[in-house]
């Protein structure tokens, strides 16, 4: 058996294994492996392949090539995106533009996708999540419940006239929610 000379790694080690790697293969595969976990835009592919220090051009090339076969879609990606948050968190549009800003998909892409949330679907997201919420605050005081319904409506980024006009809503519906006692109270104050 021929062994191996000084600084030559035995044939099958590990250090045999470790020859100089395809850029384009490294990106390809870490890629396919963020995409097998969940959905990405292009932006936050890119975004990992630059932290990984894959070159610049191997990164381009594979995000050209999944862009071209569809296996990048930053279009459907924002259609699913938001589809996905107005049911599970009931957030409003202009919260979901600044999420999809954040995570690279372009204005015309997140203009499109918000087409499929109309005003009175928004606002009925609004009325359903003030409703779930009324209970927990039946022991508050009228203003305090008040606030603290429309600061919940605000953190998901409704506007000021939606707040006043669901949460004054919801409330009138409920006979304990004490709404007669909140006809001083300042709606602007209070968004």
């Amino acid at each position: 058996m021929k062994s191996a000379s000084a600084g030559e790694p035995t044939p099958g080690s590990l250090a045999d294994a470790c020859e100089p790697a395809d850029p384009v293969a490294i990106a390809r595969t870490i890629v396919l492996r963020k995409l097998a976990a969940a959905p990405r835009t292009r932006q936050q592919l890119a975004d990992v392949l630059r932290q990984k220090q894959v070159p610049e051009t191997a990164a381009e090339f594979v995000l050209d090539r999944f862009t071209e076969v569809g296996l990048i879609d930053d279009g459907e990606y924002a259609c699913m995106w938001v589809r996905s948050r107005q049911a599970t968190k009931a957030i409003a549009r202009p919260l979901l533009r600044r999420e999809l800003r954040q995570r690279g998909v372009s204005d015309e892409l997140i203009a499109a996708a918000l087409q499929q949330v109309s005003d009175e679907d928004e606002t009925s997201r609004a009325i359903d999540l003030v409703r779930r919420k009324l209970a927990a605050s039946d022991r508050l005081a009228p203003e305090v419940r008040y606030r603290r319904l429309s600061g919940l409506l605000a953190r998901k980024g409704y506007s000021a006239a939606v707040i006043a006009t669901v949460v004054r809503q919801v409330l009138s519906e409920s006979p304990d929610a004490g709404l007669s006692d909140l006809h001083d109270v300042q709606i602007s104050g209070m968004i």
